[in-house]
């Protein structure tokens, strides 16, 4: 008979010890990275970190508008548009008439 490597973990992969959900302290610390990502983005990359803001809002929210909902995931995803916004004006408005390089 042949040594069997991992058959253990073959028999039960969503064991109690290896499964991951996205409840409680998850949540809590995606909506504060999300609310970091999107007070950076205002002084600096707002086109890359005010998505990342908007995407850890909402997975901090669980993915629905529905039900009650934590503020700062809430604060993640309005600053997060707020700052997309203002990152797309101002890359709109650099490329007008009189900024460009002729």
């Amino acid at each position: 008979m042949m040594a069997s490597f991992g058959q253990g973990s073959r028999r039960h992969p969503r064991s109690r010890g290896r499964t991951w959900s996205r409840t409680g302290p998850d949540r809590a610390t995606l909506a504060i990275v999300g609310v970091i990502c999107a007070v950076a983005g205002f002084f600096v990359l707002g086109i890359v970190l005010g998505p990342a803001a908007i995407i850890c809002g909402w997975l901090a929210m669980g993915r629905s508008w529905a039900g009650s909902r934590p503020v700062p995931a809430v604060v993640a995803v309005v600053l997060g548009i707020i700052d997309t916004v203002l990152a797309v004006v101002g890359l709109l408005g650099a490329t007008t008439a009189g900024y460009g390089m002729l």
